[in-house]
């Protein structure tokens, strides 16, 4: 397969992840401007902005400071920043728009039934406002949206053809899925250390992360209903039975990787770290040690994943050309 063709269909999974796991950010958040308390809801904009490694609008000081920080911009404001403004980078419009951009480039690679599914889905995306949405439920918005991209899944996995092409979409899905699972736990972590001793339960913070990670009945099978955050880390990251658990996003990695081609260099290179996480976290997580040790393990993971990625770019894209797949 061509590079450029291999690149942005890897793309195009990977913002549609992208776009999916912000919306069920949002969808959980604003869900709590109902009746959480105040240090709740602060709690979700920092954890938000803190997984995507950015500050809100407004804001000149480092996330998880005082609640002063997040009365610069209401919630509304916030929803707009994250949803529909065209200057932020990690907005849900821009993620979706980078991801029919890369499908639209890539056309001869893709199913008619999953181009045209994109389309009506985005046409219905772009012709919303956060003024209308706003005005009635915000959380069935973010909910349409995720169920768009989760029909784009079902539509690709039932008609496009299993050639490398559809490898490609896959790995940059299950990329996405694992980077953003750690950004996301290493931030709530980090923040609900900082707010301890505030207002914020433990078990609410706890429970809203296996919501915004659809786990809440996984949680309770396994565990009850207490919520234990050591717990809780311990599901996302290492239950192989889980879709979205870190482990799971692993192990799909390393399968999309073994069915393409191998040669030489950075892809072999990319298998093998790949194998060498996946392997790490079965054996090595520090499932019966304190949080801080949970802790270190992800940051290590983290920087091997960016490794990784790195070694997928240099395996596949060598150049620097107009017309090239958006990231």
């Amino acid at each position: 397969m061509l590079s450029r063709s291999a690149e942005g269909l890897y793309w195009t999974g990977r913002y549609l992840e992208r776009t999916d796991h912000l919306c069920r950010l949002l969808r959980v958040q604003v869900e709590t401007l109902v009746d959480r308390p105040v240090r709740e809801i602060h709690f979700g904009w920092r954890r938000i902005y803190a997984s995507l490694g950015r500050l809100p609008p407004g804001a000149n000081v480092a996330l998880g400071g005082a609640d002063d920080d997040l009365t610069l911009a209401d919630a509304y404001t916030l929803a707009d920043h994250l949803t529909f403004e065209r200057t932020n980078p990690d907005s849900v419009r821009n993620g979706f728009s980078m991801a029919r951009e890369n499908a639209r480039q890539m056309r001869h690679c893709i199913s008619a039934e999953f181009w045209t599914t994109f389309n009506l889905a985005w046409l219905r995306f772009k012709s919303r406002r956060i003024e209308e949405i706003w005005k009635t439920a915000p959380e069935t918005f973010y909910t349409e949206v995720s169920r768009d991209i989760d029909t784009l899944g079902g539509v690709a996995a039932t008609t496009m053809y299993r050639d490398e092409g559809w490898r490609f979409l896959e790995l940059g899905r299950y990329t996405e899925r694992a980077m953003l699972m750690l950004a996301l736990v290493l931030a709530h972590l980090a923040i609900w250390r900082r707010q301890a001793g505030e207002s914020v339960r433990a078990d609410d913070s706890w429970s809203s992360l296996l919501r915004v990670c659809q786990a809440v009945d996984a949680y309770r099978r396994r565990h009850g209903v207490e919520v234990r955050p050591a717990r809780v880390i311990d599901l996302l990251v290492n239950d192989p039975r889980l879709p979205r658990s870190l482990c799971h996003s692993f192990a799909m990695t390393v399968a999309e990787l073994q069915a393409l081609p191998i040669g030489p260099g950075p892809m072999a290179d990319a298998r093998r770290l790949a194998s060498q996480m996946g392997t790490a976290l079965r054996n090595d997580w520090p499932a019966g040690s304190s949080l801080d040790a949970r802790e270190a393990c992800l940051r290590t993971l983290q920087a091997r994943f960016l490794t990784f990625h790195g070694l997928v770019m240099a395996a596949y894209v060598g150049y620097d050309a107009d017309g090239a797949p958006v990231r």
